[in-house]
């Protein structure tokens, strides 16, 4: 895949799990609310380093 498009899809995964995470939050489920976290966590470290080349 071209970086532009990783990028992209990066983007709409940390949206996505950002979205997650505040629905979990407000329900009280903490424990998915933090599953979530680590996962926004990954992604963004992924979109930096395709976005670092």
């Amino acid at each position: 895949m071209k970086r532009r498009n990783l990028q992209l899809l990066y983007a709409g995964g940390i949206a996505l799990n950002t979205v997650a995470l505040i629905a979990a939050a407000t329900t009280g489920s903490t424990l998915y609310a933090a599953t979530f976290g680590l996962v926004i966590v990954y992604l963004g470290v992924r979109y930096w380093m395709v976005s670092k080349d």
